[in-house]
């Protein structure tokens, strides 16, 4: 906890003392990479009811063997990050019920985190199976300040490969970070989130609001900020969204919630036993025609120090 303090700290973020995470006693082996699976057919239409033998998985070229594998049965852990600055003011009540759309989705086992976006992160709401406390989280969130983007997506990353370190059982993780704008309080880059999305095996599910009342002169700075949210979603293996109005948030959110529910969850403990942090490229493939898979493009290796 004094560790997780003097991150924050560092940062320059705000985190609500309450709401810091108590890690459970367990251990679970940190030598398997995990990867959530989409799995489409040519209708782009989820394919479910897969088994572990209709799988290949490879990483630099050399396939690898499967030690895990689930579907619907893995429980989730999911992250709610709500841009919640001051141009969010008009939009927030909208925001605020497509998010509790998105939490009422939880199945028995999956639990939910809630984190606050202004100048300063907040975690509203640990992860937790109270989807009720959740709900209250959400709706308590005001509109106030800036929005430092990369910190609170980079925290929350944090806190899940904390979890994930000290669970006994394996689980699917994934972001849904919702945000109207480019980032304009982080002390933490882009680049930063990028590397540390590379390492964790988080699938970051990114929605961009975008506002007809932007001034020209803001459309560069804003290409921008629509590259890096995609980019991020791309390398996860999740998707991007693009809203031009908050009426369609609801719809997102259960997208979302669809996909996350027809998801596949694979681990494997690599054949390469190099410590030597270098980025390894998977590839996931199914059989059957037409079937196309989505998951993260590759991670970074353990280095030895």
């Amino acid at each position: 906890m004094k560790r997780l303090c003097l991150f924050v700290i560092a940062l320059g973020l705000a985190v609500d003392t309450q709401a810091q995470v108590t890690p459970p006693t367990f251990r679970a082996g940190v030598d398997l990479v995990a990867l959530n699976v989409v799995v489409t057919d040519s209708a782009d239409k989820f394919v479910t009811g897969l088994a572990q033998t209709d799988f290949s998985v490879f990483e630099d070229g050399v396939q690898q063997e499967v030690s895990f594998f689930g579907a619907s049965d893995v429980p989730l852990d999911l992250a709610i990050l709500l841009d919640t600055s001051a141009s969010m003011t008009d939009k927030l009540g909208t925001a605020q019920q497509a998010a509790i759309g998105l939490v009422s989705t939880l199945r028995a086992g999956d639990r939910i985190c809630v984190i606050d976006i202004k100048d300063a992160t907040q975690i509203l709401f640990p992860m937790s199976d109270d989807t009720d406390g959740a709900r209250g989280a959400i709706l308590a969130t005001t509109a106030r300040g800036g929005t430092a983007l990369y910190n609170g997506t980079y925290l929350a990353m944090k806190e899940m490969a904390k979890l994930r370190r000290s669970a006994a059982d394996v689980r699917r993780q994934a972001i849904v970070v919702l945000s109207d704008g480019a980032d304009t309080a982080s002390l933490m880059s882009y680049d930063d989130v990028l590397d540390l999305a590379k390492q964790s095996g988080i699938a970051i599910y990114t929605i961009s609001l975008r506002s007809k009342f932007e001034p020209v002169r803001a459309s560069r700075y804003f290409s921008q900020s629509d590259f890096a949210m995609k980019s991020l979603a791309q390398e996860t293996g999740a998707k991007s969204y693009f809203a031009n109005d908050v009426t369609e948030l609801a719809a997102i959110y259960s997208s979302i919630a669809d996909e996350l529910a027809s998801q596949y969850a694979l681990g494997y403990t690599s054949k390469n036993p190099r410590m030597d942090g270098s980025y390894r490229r998977v590839i996931v493939r199914v059989t059957g025609p037409g079937a196309r898979t989505r998951t993260r493009n590759g991670y970074l290796s353990a280095r030895t120090r």
